[in-house]
């Protein structure tokens, strides 16, 4: 009687997996019928996240943000402040239509998604970044790495990259006898005045969080997989500052008209997450402060 059972559990199962494949708006209509998700979330519900150090996980979708610092010279316009460059990278492993040698179609969305998040929201203060007038500033070279593509890729972007600054460190440097800026422990420099008194960490304001969520007729679904983008195309992403102040909103076209109304809504649930992420990324740091 067990295997019997067992057999018929099988069954149900398979016929289940190929509805779904078969028949994916179908098979998500059913259950957005009873409010809910596939995977048993309510639809307003974001997936698990993480931080660890400037490893940020959504679900499953993955990114590990890299900054590297290097002295320029800053332009006439701006000489006393420095610059971000960002760049995102979707390498083949992070997901099955990522192919090998063709560049991923979404990484320079998300990248110039990024720079206009990160510029936009006054985060950070690019005056911080000048070392002397005119003369040297720091350049910060921001680059993400997406290691699982499973959905909004911006959101976990962002918050990898908000992780990242959080984390850096700016050296103590000072000028050699070229007037070059080098690191203070370099060259027998340690006697030497520093430009920058001590290691000090970038002051962080206005930190931008983001909810990106998929419309589909009148249902709203926050934080989607990557299965849920690809059969509802209307996505929208709210950027609030941690103020819940609006930075920005983002919708690529889609077939479903956004209203007012459904604006709203989107913007009431990412207020509701950035108090998540706030709390998570809080965590994140004082456990690191603390090790």
């Amino acid at each position: 009687m067990g295997l019997s059972n067992a057999s018929g559990d099988l069954s149900t199962e398979v016929e289940v997996d190929a509805f779904r494949c078969l028949f994916p708006l179908r098979f998500y209509e059913k259950h957005l019928l009873e409010s809910i998700r596939p995977d048993a979330r309510p639809l307003g519900r974001a997936r698990e996240t993480t931080i660890a150090l400037a490893l940020a996980k959504i679900g499953s979708t993955t990114m590990l943000a890299a900054i590297k610092m290097e002295v320029m010279t800053p332009s006439l316009e701006t000489p006393d402040e420095g610059c971000i460059a960002i760049d995102f990278h979707m390498p083949p492993i992070c997901s099955p239509i990522v192919r090998p040698g063709r560049p991923a179609e979404a990484a320079p969305v998300v990248a110039k998604q990024l720079s206009d998040t990160i510029l936009s929201s006054g985060m950070i203060n690019l005056k911080e970044l000048s070392l002397v007038s005119g003369k040297a500033a720091w350049m910060a070279y921001l680059d993400i790495y997406c290691l699982d593509a499973d959905g909004a890729l911006f959101d976990t972007a962002l918050l990898s990259a908000v992780a990242a600054f959080s984390h850096l460190e700016i050296p103590v440097v000072s000028l050699n006898d070229d007037g070059k800026i080098v690191l203070s422990e370099e060259q027998g420099l340690s006697d030497r005045e520093p430009v920058n008194k001590e290691k000090r960490k970038i002051n962080l304001s206005s930190i931008p969080f983001s909810l990106t969520c998929v419309l589909h007729k009148n249902y709203i679904l926050a934080d989607p997989t990557a299965e849920e983008e690809s059969i509802m195309d209307t996505i929208v992403t709210v950027v609030l500052d941690s103020s819940s102040q609006l930075v920005s909103l983002h919708k690529p076209g889609g077939t479903v008209l956004a209203y007012t109304s459904a604006i709203q809504d989107c913007i009431a649930l990412t207020r509701q997450r950035v108090k998540e992420l706030q709390k998570i990324l809080e965590e994140a740091i004082s456990g690191m402060e603390v090790d």
